[in-house]
């Protein structure tokens, strides 16, 4: 990850949510679809990283496309998170 990289998370329940979570998020700013996590009990997590303002710009669209069909368990912005992160986010990476 870059230096000024930032990793943005939505949750919500639903695969549709999460869709228009990933859609709005991407459409809104200048932002990188890490990938996604079906986590457990219909919540599913979605991951965008980037720089710091577009990130968040990102997650707030998120935010408030997906609560239009879905509803949102949580969210958050993380600002130059530690390398060791990387080891975590691996996980939610897509192999297109």
């Amino acid at each position: 990850m870059e230096k000024n990289d930032a990793l943005g998370f939505i949750e919500t329940y639903g695969l549709v949510s999460v869709l228009e979570a990933a859609d709005a998020m991407c459409k809104a700013a200048d932002v990188e679809l890490v990938g996604y996590e079906n986590v457990a009990s219909g919540l599913i997590s979605v991951v965008v990283r980037g720089d710091v303002g577009a990130v968040k710009t990102a997650v707030e669209a998120g935010i408030k496309e997906a609560s239009k069909v879905g509803a949102i368990y949580s969210s958050n912005v993380i600002a130059r998170p530690h390398a060791d992160v990387q080891k975590i986010i691996v996980k939610y990476v897509i192999d297109w």
